[in-house]
């Protein structure tokens, strides 16, 4: 071969390297010290690239330090036709811009993707960082994603053979000590249950439950439209909260605008919003999973947190199911799939927030008439179903949770966010009686729990308000302060069983936290608590 004919193929290599680097997508020229890996990534990785993002605008959250004006980000922001949304009071901000601003302002990129159940949303493979200047007003940034995928979370096989093992609602009230309560009057009457759905109901099987039951009837006022076709998950917790607190005030919020169109935790925070001031002091239920905690940052929370804290300052206590994939809430399910691994590992994110409860699920004996006999943890091996639970990849322990975690094992007590809270039963092989569909079926998973403890509140709410005290509110630390010591036996421990991932021990554990409730114990261990803080 000459010279010339070298020369003459060196030349085309480097063309074609040239060439070949220009089609390269924009993620791969930027550090890989900012991609974002785990599930996250396993949620890119099973969608379609579009190519570059072609929306107008997009937008991400980010945390700040303190409540004050970010005059700084601001003006950075504006240098690099970026534009900041801050309301005066506020801890977090939105960053808004096109997406080649945001891909110069952070040195990331951003793409259109294709997911696999024909979503599309913008997303990037980088984590954009906060700049170095602005770190004394910036502590976080959120995640350069449209899309969350989004569950409901209900055991995917409601038993149709059990109806006769089933809990009524005496039966249920006995199971939980509430019976002697319901007898004096303690039904819930002037408190307001929110349900959070992204399914509807029918309101015949509503009328069919009250009638079979004896129970007064109701129809749940809606508030921003029917979220959809009616697929059991809302009916069910709405018959559970009925069944409980009967005389209780039952409101429908749609969540499902939450996941469309894009806007992610911020619309979260903005429903939670409009919620509380539409229903200030209600007692919230949610069986919902917003993504998992892998897949996010804190930042992105951000204005769910904000949401929370505002109304349990007006007395609102809400209830998150914890989840029913045995510990694994962070497998993609129809959004990406992978073999099971670590990163399978998770909690569900807003049941993660230490300003949420997080209700965990349980298989619960009772005899004849529901007196309870014992619980153990709910987890079904064939299907893969069991109560969630671990430890939050986000939050720091809150100081209020220090001493229970002392009975976890050391390897998972790493001074991060423990969940769940509390537990109720869940497993559809010993639950509550509903009607679905005008069938008598046998309810089921972490999101019969939540509604079990948001009837039981209101309950309590009630029990307080009638007895000179007030509405609960943030209902976490004061579970943890009586669990340390209290006049009366508030929980019931549930030390057999576990998970997929951990243990129930005695105390505290991260399948069901700190137990299920006695009622009639619990509300007078908050009555003294109240008092004492008064």
């Amino acid at each position: 071969m000459t010279t010339a004919t070298v020369r003459w193929l060196t030349v085309l290599l480097l063309v074609g390297a040239v060439l070949a680097g220009v089609g390269r997508s924009a993620s791969e020229h930027r550090p890989d010290d900012k991609l974002i890996e785990g599930p996250y990534a396993s949620l890119l990785d099973a969608s379609t690239d579009l190519g570059p993002a072609r929306e107008q605008s997009i937008e991400f959250t980010a945390s700040l330090t303190d409540r004050s004006r970010p005059t700084a980000l601001i003006d950075w922001a504006r240098d690099r036709s970026l534009s900041v949304r801050w309301r005066p009071g506020d801890d977090w901000v939105v960053v808004e811009g096109s997406p080649d601003a945001v891909t110069q302002a952070f040195d990331v990129s951003v793409r259109d993707y294709r997911g696999r159940m024909g979503q599309l949303f913008y997303a990037s493979p980088h984590q954009p960082a906060v700049p170095e200047h602005l770190r004394a007003e910036v502590s976080e940034m959120g995640r350069i994603l449209s899309f969350i995928p989004h569950r409901m979370s209900r055991p995917d096989h409601i038993p149709l053979n059990v109806p006769d093992r089933g809990l009524g609602p005496d039966a249920l009230l006995n199971a939980y000590n509430a019976d002697d309560l319901a007898r004096a009057g303690f039904t819930g009457k002037g408190i307001t249950i929110v349900v959070f759905a992204f399914d509807g109901f029918r309101q015949s099987d509503l009328d069919t439950f009250t009638t079979m039951f004896g129970l007064p009837q109701f129809t749940p006022e809606i508030v921003g439209g029917s979220p959809g076709e009616p697929r059991g998950e809302l009916s069910m917790d709405l018959q559970v909260a009925h069944a409980i607190a009967p005389d209780a005030r039952k409101v429908v919020v749609n969540a499902r605008p939450t996941v469309e169109d894009g806007g992610g935790y911020r619309k979260i925070g903005e429903m939670l919003e409009d919620t509380d001031r539409r229903f200030p002091g209600a007692v919230w239920s949610f069986s919902i999973g917003w993504g998992c905690d892998k897949l996010i940052t804190a930042a992105d929370l951000a204005p769910v947190r904000s949401a929370l804290r505002t109304a349990q300052s007006h007395g609102t206590t809400a209830y998150n199911a914890s989840g029913d994939l045995a510990g694994m809430e962070c497998r993609g399910g129809q959004d990406w799939s992978s073999p099971p691994s670590e990163q399978d590992i998770g909690l569900d994110s807003i049941a993660s927030l230490p300003e949420m409860t997080s209700v965990g699920g349980t298989t619960l004996s009772t005899d004849a008439d529901g007196t309870w006999v014992s619980e153990q943890t709910w987890y079904d091996v064939p299907l893969s179903q069991g109560t969630g639970g671990g430890v939050s990849a986000l939050f720091d322990m809150p100081a209020w949770q220090r001493t229970a975690a002392g009975a976890v094992p050391p390897e998972r007590n790493t001074g991060k966010r423990m969940t769940p809270d509390v537990a109720a039963v869940a497993d559809p092989f010993t639950g509550v009686k509903i009607v679905l569909d005008d069938q008598v079926l046998v309810g089921g998973g972490t999101s019969q729990s939540a509604p079990i403890w948001a009837g039981l509140t209101a309950v309590m709410n009630q029990y307080l308000l009638e007895h000179n005290g007030t509405l609960i509110g943030d209902i976490n630390p004061l579970l943890y302060r009586i669990a340390e010591g209290a006049p009366r036996p508030a929980y019931r421990d549930v030390t057999l069983g576990g998970n997929a991932v951990d243990n129930a021990g005695p105390g505290y554990d991260l399948v069901t936290g700190l137990g299920t409730p006695d009622i009639d114990n619990l509300v007078r261990n908050l009555q003294l608590a109240q008092k004492v803080q008064a």
